[in-house]
Parts: structure tokens; sequence; C-alpha cells
């Protein structure tokens, strides 16, 4: 089995955090959370999320295996139809407005369990996100090396620690955070323009080196 190597993990961690960071729905809801439940609350909506990001590493592993197993043509065809999705991704990031927009009254009277178990559920079954982990890890991949699915678990699984610490430490600190993005508002459009511009440079490089 392939182990990924050095190279691999430093840049793939390096545009996994980036996509992290940027604003979305997750990473805002955890902000919320933290900022009007508390930290211990935040940072269990931001677990759930995190983790249900291994439901996507699996599937993506199965697929990206079964291509493999099908044709190398159709790897090839996969990972040419995520970097075009990437690139569209990467577009539309670029463009956005970067508004960044945290309702501090959210939340209810919800048990940590249940924070958690919602974050959880949010992530494993939304459809964009499942689209992103198809089109974005098998950029990472080195099929010459085999062991594609493998690489793909394991890419995924640092993708899930990452999103596990960041998430964590975006909870712990809403307080902070949240009286930070107050004052420099401007925040979200360049993380905005710094992941888009990961993701068009991503996708380009796949679909013109053929």
């Amino acid at each position: 089995m392939a182990i990924l190597d050095l190279s691999q993990i430093l840049g793939f961690l390096a545009a996994a955090m980036l996509v992290t960071l940027s604003p979305g729905p997750d990473n805002l809801m955890i902000l919320s959370l933290g900022l009007s439940r508390g930290r211990r609350q935040g940072m269990a909506f931001g677990l759930g999320c995190a983790l249900g990001c291994l439901s996507h590493t699996a599937l993506a592993a199965l697929g990206i295996s079964a291509a493999i197993a099908a044709s190398p043509l159709l790897f090839t065809g996969l990972k040419l139809a995520g970097g075009a999705y990437l690139v569209w991704l990467g577009i539309g990031a670029l463009r956005s407005s970067g508004a960044m927009r945290i309702e501090a009254g959210a939340g209810g009277d919800e048990s940590l369990g249940l924070l958690f178990r919602r974050g959880l559920l949010a992530n494993a079954i939304n459809p964009k996100v499942i689209l992103f982990f198809l089109a974005f890890l098998p950029q990472f991949v080195d099929a010459d090396r085999g062991g594609a699915g493998w690489q793909t678990a394991q890419l995924g699984v640092l993708f899930t620690i990452q999103a596990c610490v960041l998430f964590g430490l975006i909870g712990w600190f809403a307080g902070s955070l949240g009286g930070w993005l107050g004052r420099h508002g401007r925040a979200g459009l360049w993380l905005d323009r710094l992941a888009g511009g990961v993701f068009v440079a991503l996708g380009a490089k796949l679909i013109l080196d053929r």
C-alpha cells in the first residue's frame, strides 16, 4: 500500500487548511455557537462537522478505487472533471463579497451530544461536501505510485484531523475571533480570495497538464 510522501502531505495540508478556514456555513455556525452558548458548545458542533468528513472520505476512496479498477482513462476523466469543478468553485470564491454574517444569538438549549450529532449529520449528508471531496482529494493522489484508494483514504483522514483541530480552535476562541472579525470586516474577502486562487490553480493544473 502506498504511503503519502512528505510533499503530498504538506501540499495537501496547506490547501486543506485554507479550505477549512475560508468562510462557510460550518465555521460560521461554530463561531455563532461559541459566541452565544460557550466554548464547549462551539467545539462540540465543530467536532461533529469535522468527523462527518470521514463518510465522504470512504465514498471518495471507494469511488476512486472503482475508477482505477475499471480504467485508467476513467480515473483521468474523474480528475479532469474534478479539476473543472474546482475551477468553478474558485471562480465563485474569487467573485464572492466575502461577507461573514455571524449570528450571535444562534443555538437553543441543545446538549453537547446533540450539538455534536447535529454537526455530524449536517456534514455527512451535505451533497455539496460529497462533491467537493470527490473533486478535491484526487488532485493529490499520485496514481503512478499505486494504491489510489488507499492514498485517498489517508488524505481524507488528514483533512478530518486538521478540521478537528481548526474547528476546535474556532470554537474555543469564538469570542476573540468574533471581535476580531467585527473589527476587520474584509477578512472574509481575503480568505475567499486565497481559497479561490488555490482552487483555480489546482483545477487548471489538472486540466492543462495532460
